[in-house]
């Protein structure tokens, strides 16, 4: 199966090791997620597509059960598991992503957490039938809870750029992290995973309210 990696400026070994093993590597400077995306497919000359991220691995089952997938559907869906300091969270278990598709068939567009305009935490769709596939693709996101502070900021920042200030939409999503935050912890089962589920719960419950807050700050 030929590999194709779009490099946006590593600062490790990163096209090194991907050409020893024989991908195609293409480097290019980072115009934002949802452009370094479209530009790998664009650049895709096989009939599927599977798009994985430098930080996701392929479990075996899921390996099997794409090695096995049929062409009666026009993309599949694979479940994803995120790790929170080497430990998979409850709470973000089982995500649903398309990854696997038709090349010609998907569209790849962003969706803000927070709403607005920032062309970030981009999804694939593609029209059906879908299906979805066995196994798990594993994330390995976040190796130190500084690592996830990091990324928190940096999203945060950058979603606040595509919303429009408002006070009033500030103190709404105040208001609704509280209930969210219960949700994540008793709903969704982050209170089973100790002080990593709880903090990651609250701060993934406050993260619109934070997103909101920096736009005010602009």
């Amino acid at each position: 199966m030929p590999v194709l990696v779009v490099d946006h400026g590593s600062t490790d070994r990163t096209r090194e090791i991907a050409r020893a093993h024989g991908a195609d590597v293409r480097e290019r400077e980072f115009g934002g997620f949802v452009d370094a995306r479209r530009f790998a497919i664009s650049q895709v000359a096989t009939e599927w597509t599977l798009m994985i991220d430098a930080d996701e691995a392929i479990d075996a089952q899921l390996r099997h059960s794409i090695a096995g997938a049929g062409t009666g559907c026009n993309g599949y869906y694979v479940r994803r598991t995120t790790f929170y300091r080497e430990r998979a969270l409850r709470m973000w278990r089982d995500e649903l992503l398309l990854r696997l598709f038709r090349t010609k068939n998907v569209r790849i567009d962003p969706f803000p957490s927070a709403g607005g305009s920032a062309q970030l935490h981009e999804r694939c769709t593609c029209d059906p039938p879908l299906g979805t596939l066995d196994g798990m693709l594993l994330h390995y996101s976040y190796p130190t809870h500084e690592a996830y502070t990091v990324k928190y900021d940096f999203y945060t920042s950058l979603e606040a750029q595509g919303v429009h200030p408002s006070r009033a939409r500030a103190a709404f999503e105040i208001a609704r992290a509280v209930p969210r935050f219960v949700w994540y912890l008793f709903g969704r089962g982050a209170v089973a995973d100790g002080i990593d589920g709880t903090r990651v719960a609250w701060r993934s419950a406050f993260y619109p309210a934070a997103v909101r807050l920096k736009a005010l700050r602009r």
